[in-house]
Formats: structure tokens, sequence, C-alpha cells
């Protein structure tokens, strides 16, 4: 894993993985792939809970033009503040998830509304041609425009177990699901399956600290550790361990 002197592409796609505000983390992936004028950067959801400056991710994202699909996280957070009036069950499982981190992390309900409304907005996936992205996965029997949230931000074995790719023309590539819980998988490492590649590394897991970021034009990954400090770079394949025909649950 070593750094690369000239790019072979310009107007890199490149997707970050789950970030849960883990804000100068953020800055310093970004300042490692050094985003410039005709880039396109798309975040994978959960930019917020677990980390301590929720806030600021998303201010940064926002503010950024960055794209960005829903995550779990976000979709927990929004119920709690759904038609902005506090559900006081939803608000105690949101909080035992991290988002007590994420409430802290505001300094004005101002802001808060701001970015309840910008998250609103954020779509389940986005189709960007070859690659199709979605924070969970996608339920392998339902039809494209029958997917929910249920599915976009929340399935796991029934998406990453099917053996048959979901799309026969593009990848699909998700966070959600910390790479290491994999078989046979270690901290860092990234994982692809059938029609699927997945980037979430656990950033803010002990075990892990790595937040990843896949330029998809040019198959490279980046690489911060956010919890013990690092970086390192290298091509996809130094990355990756293919897992097409692995046998997994959460189990």
């Amino acid at each position: 894993m070593g750094d690369r002197a000239a790019w072979p592409k310009d107007n890199r796609l490149v997707l970050i993985g789950d970030v849960h505000g883990h804000y100068e983390g953020l800055c310093r992936l970004l300042d490692l792939i050094s985003p410039r004028v005709g880039d396109r950067l798309y975040f994978l959801g959960d930019l917020v809970d677990r980390g301590p400056s929720s806030a600021a991710v998303v201010e940064l994202v926002r503010q950024c033009g960055y794209g960005a699909v829903r995550g779990n996280h976000e979709d927990m957070m929004l119920l709690t503040f759904e038609g902005k009036q506090i559900n006081a069950a939803r608000l105690f499982v949101w909080c035992n998830s991290g988002g007590d981190e994420t409430l802290a992390s505001y300094t004005s309900t101002e802001l808060l509304w701001q970015h309840l409304d910008w998250l609103h907005r954020v779509p389940f996936y986005q189709d960007l041609g070859t690659v199709f992205i979605v924070h969970a996965g996608l339920d392998p029997t339902l039809p494209l425009v029958q997917q929910t949230s249920k599915e976009c931000c929340w399935i796991r074995e029934s998406f990453l177990g099917h053996p048959i790719p979901y799309f026969v023309d593009k990848t699909i590539v998700v966070g959600h699901t910390i790479t290491f819980t994999f078989p046979n998988v270690e901290a860092g490492q990234i994982v692809r399956g059938a029609g699927w590649i997945d980037i979430e590394t656990g950033a803010y897991h002990r075990r892990s600290g790595w937040l990843t970021a896949l330029d998809w034009t040019n198959q490279w990954v980046y690489q911060v550790n956010v919890l013990y400090g690092g970086t390192r770079q290298g091509e996809l394949e130094t990355f990756l361990v293919d897992l097409a025909d692995f046998s997994w649950s959460t189990s």
C-alpha cells in the first residue's frame, strides 16, 4: 500500500463510508483525497451518531454539496423528530445507538432543524451508472421501486448472502455492515460479494478506527484511522477480500 505519483484518470467518482460523527478524521481523509474540480464525492450514509462531531460532519457535506444516501442512523434521527415533534420512544432507541452524542454536538436548535430538513431530502439510493450506492443493500426479492427505508437502510443477511447479483450491469457499493464482522476479514479490509462491495470499515469501533474512501474511477482506496492515527492508500485489490461464496450471519 503506497502513494501513486500520477493518476490515470481525472473526474473521479469517490465513495466514502460511514463517518459516524468523526469530523476531524473526515477532514484528514478529504485532505488525503484532495478533491479537484470535476470530482464527484458521495457519502454512503451514517454521517451521524457515535462520534463527537455529527453536526459538523453534516454541515460539511451539506455546504460542500457532496452527494449522499440515507443511513439507518439518519433514519432513526429523522423518525425521532418526525413532524418536528419529539417521539420519546424513538428518542430512547436513537440515543442508545449514539444519538446522545449527536444531540450534544448541536449548538442551536435552528441548526438541528436545518439539518433535519436537509436529511429529509437525502435519497435512499443513487444510481451513478456502473455504480449504485445504498447504505445497507436491497431486498433481492423486490423490484427497485418497492425498496423502502427498511431495506435500503437496515438490511443485512438477505442481501449480503444472496448468491445472484441484483444488477447485471452495475456494482452496488454499501456501508452499514462493518467488514471485520465477515469471516476471515481484518479491520480495514474491504469486502466484495455477489455484485456488491462493502466499504464500512468501522471508523467508530475501537477494534478498527479506519475510515475508508474508494476512488471507483481509479480503483484506489484511501484510509485514515480516526481513533489511533495514521493513513494509508493503495490499489483496491490490495484491500479487498472476495466473499462471493461466503456463509455469514450476525448470530
